[in-house]
């Protein structure tokens, strides 16, 4: 009986691997004869898993999507990968009022593990650390699904926006807005859909937890390419004091600084007596660049030339290179101020 439960876990393994298979490979793959195949497929079956059996000599098997979910087999990577994702969720770190339905669904998952994959699972500890600002907003998960579902099919989306609280001139009568829905992005425990608006002719970027969509859905459209290609960077701009002057902070992308690649006002570039494999897990938004050993080339940005310089000077490295010239005045302006203060 162990043997025929180990055989059937490995069909379902090699179903999930591989869209179609014909009779005969997996027979020769599970060292069973075709008759085999199909009571294990039978098993399968009953256990919820859609399999579609095609006849003749050419025909096979293929695992369907299905109504409920059934039971499911996971390897050891993605068992880790499953623990980080869920972990992250029950710790507030995506702001989708998920927290609960995560933490349930690690309890049922390592409850069905077996012990060498428990050990696996017990030993990944992941907290989501809170949004920096303590100004994350849960987004209601039936939202959260329709906004996806339309990026995911490519249809137009007609929304309700709701300005920030005491901002004038906002009205529940207002018309619905109308875009094209691109991507979601989730940015200090706050959720945002970078659409193209068809009325204003110009990208956008929407908090998931301010908009209610209006449905039925529009018409399918063409993907239109993102200024600079990247969704991070191009969000980033916004975070980082690269909004147009005059647009709605909460809901405009700057196009413009996106296409160019510049999400920094202050942007400069130092090399660092210092291994770059040393300073490149601290530099997740700019540049490292290997000069053999001991010194890299850093590339990075801030909101000005005085906290690019204090960011520098935390790798606590001597800086052998500096550009542009004001952020050399920024290192002497620092040093000046630091002098000071040791004196006191």
């Amino acid at each position: 009986m162990a043997q025929t439960s180990a055989r059937t876990l490995l069909l379902l393994s090699l179903l999930q691997a591989r869209r179609d298979w014909s009779g005969p490979a997996l027979a020769q793959r599970l060292g069973v004869d075709p008759r085999t195949v199909r009571r294990d497929v039978g098993r399968l079956r009953d256990l919820g898993y859609r399999i579609t059996a095609t006849p003749g000599p050419d025909g096979g098997y293929r695992l369907d999507a299905g109504a409920e979910l059934p039971p499911l087999l996971f390897d050891d990577e993605q068992v880790v990968a499953l623990t980080v994702a869920l972990q992250t969720v029950a710790t507030g770190g995506v702001g989708a009022g998920l927290e609960e339905a995560a933490a349930r669904a690690l309890t049922t998952v390592r409850e069905v593990m077996p012990a060498r994959l428990r050990h696996r699972f017990d030993a990944v500890r992941v907290t989501a650390l809170p949004p920096r600002s303590g100004s994350g907003a849960v987004v209601d998960p039936d939202v959260l699904l329709a906004v996806s579902a339309a990026v995911r099919s490519r249809e137009v989306l007609r929304l309700d926006y709701a300005a920030p609280t005491g901002t004038p001139g906002s009205s529940d009568a207002a018309p619905a807005r109308r875009v094209e829905p691109h991507h979601l992005v989730v940015q200090d425990g706050r959720w945002y859909l970078v659409a193209w608006d068809l009325d204003r002719d110009d990208w956008r970027t929407f908090r998931v937890d301010r908009l209610t969509p209006r449905l039925p859905t529009g018409p399918r459209f063409a993907p239109r390419e993102l200024p600079g290609g990247d969704v991070r960077r191009f969000v980033a701009a916004r975070f980082r004091g690269a909004d147009v002057p005059g647009g709605d902070v909460d809901e405009r992308a700057s196009s413009l600084r996106a296409a160019a690649g510049t999400v920094w006002p202050c942007e400069g570039e130092v090399v660092l007596d210092a291994p770059a494999a040393t300073v490149a897990p601290f530099v997740d938004d700019g540049v490292v660049e290997d000069l053999g050993p001991g010194r890299c080339r850093v590339g990075l940005g801030s909101w000005s030339w005085a906290a690019l310089a204090a960011r520098i000077g935390a790798f606590d490295a001597d800086v052998a290179s500096v550009r542009p010239r004001a952020l050399a005045d920024a290192f002497a302006m620092l040093a000046g101020r630091f002098e000071r203060a040791a004196a006191r």
